[in-house]
């Protein structure tokens, strides 16, 4: 009997900290900061692989001379809660999480920031708006 709730309590933990499933796989484009947006902003977007992996790249091209800038990363496996995003190109950090539909920015504990720049642009009398965008195909 000890042995069999053993096996049951490990097979109980290997679950619990298993990944989700990502809500999809496929490429989304996004932008969170839509205050902060313009010509030199960087494009973002996120890639859910099917082996769960989450790839976020950014692309931003320079309006004065073409050259472009671009980095993908591995933020590793999907997590509903919170993931880290890094790019070293210019040494910029966040946190993010996302649904089917959206994706949030967050602090590192997955709660939803609130920021000005997160205003859209229709909406420039509010301020401190929730950091959230949708996810485009």
């Amino acid at each position: 009997m000890k042995k069999v709730l053993s096996i049951f309590l490990f097979c109980i933990s290997i679950l619990s900290f298993a990944q989700s499933k990502a809500p999809f796989t496929g490429k989304r484009d996004f932008v969170i900061e839509q205050g902060a947006s313009g010509s030199g902003t960087p494009a973002y977007y996120l890639d859910a692989k099917t082996n769960g992996d989450v790839h976020f790249g950014f692309v931003q091209v320079n309006q004065a001379d073409g050259t472009e800038t671009k980095e993908i990363i591995n933020a590793g496996k999907y997590n509903p809660k919170v993931m880290k995003v890094h790019f070293k190109t210019y040494n910029e950090t966040f946190y993010v999480k996302f649904d089917k539909e959206k994706i949030y920015l967050t602090d590192a504990k997955g709660n939803i920031k609130k920021s000005d720049d997160c205003c859209p642009v229709s909406e420039m009398a509010y301020t401190n708006c929730n950091c959230e965008g949708k996810l485009y195909r």
